[in-house]
């Protein structure tokens, strides 16, 4: 009798488990991250790749031209939201996508123009800035960042019906701000400073060093500017692409 007893309690113990996992597998959505964005987990971007910030690209054999200008850009549409699988990659500007910074994908919109998305279930509004391109499914207007999807409150729905609007004339060339371009990433902070003083003497008498840890290590990251506006910042990384290949534009 006992022994019975004992093996009915691990056929129950193994169903209860099974039927655990099962509710597990329904989960679409990643839960909320804890804790604030660790800065170990920042990747380098890869030497020598070619980031496509203002030209015409193609994803899935579909064909995409960015607008020259946003200026009264407005559409509505479906909203989703990424975050912890692409925390710490590389986004379509070249930048470091931060889950925690108020960012968003848009397939068309110039890079780093500033939009109002606001939820139209709740009414709820955030400003962002477009620095990577997506989402590339058909029903989907713009992808927003973890921070953004959760101030919009559809971090458990994981999309909802939104409106974006550019802020203000919005043209690529004459997008104004705080722009560098970055043409190096480096191990060696000697190598870094070397390449830093080879842009001051060649005009850049702003470019910078920015400090960023991968798995463990410091990297340095030289960033020749600084200029005023994407168009003159575009301009230049055309320039400087002539002897450093992968040169991206960076906004503050």
């Amino acid at each position: 009798m006992r022994k019975n007893r004992f093996e009915c309690l691990i056929i129950l113990a193994v169903l209860s488990l099974f039927a655990g996992l099962s509710g597990c597998s329904k989960e679409v959505f990643p839960p909320s991250p804890p804790g604030p964005p660790v800065s170990e987990r920042e990747k380098v971007p890869e030497p020598g790749r070619t980031v496509p910030t203002l030209k015409t690209y193609t994803v899935l054999g579909q064909t995409y031209t960015p607008l020259a200008c946003a200026e009264g850009f407005v559409e509505e549409g479906i909203a989703s939201w990424y975050g912890p699988k692409f925390h710490g990659r590389q986004t379509a500007s070249g930048e470091i996508f931060n889950m925690y910074e108020m960012t968003a994908a848009h397939r068309l919109l110039p890079m780093h123009t500033l939009v109002v998305v606001t939820n139209l279930d709740n009414g709820k509004s955030v400003r962002l800035r477009i620095n990577d391109r997506g989402p590339f499914v058909n029903d989907r207007v713009i992808d927003l960042s973890f921070a953004a999807a959760r101030k919009l409150e559809m971090i458990g729905p994981g999309i909802a019906p939104v409106r974006v609007e550019a802020v203000g004339s919005a043209c690529r060339d004459e997008l104004p701000g705080v722009f560098y371009v970055q043409i190096g990433s480096f191990a060696s902070r000697d190598n870094a400073l070397e390449k830093q003083n080879m842009m001051h003497r060649q005009g850049f008498r702003e470019t910078r060093l920015q400090k960023t840890m991968f798995n463990g290590q410091a990297f340095w990251r030289v960033q020749a500017g600084k200029f005023s506006s994407l168009g003159s910042a575009e301009k230049a990384r055309q320039k400087l692409e002539q002897n450093y290949s992968g040169t991206f534009i960076v906004a503050d």
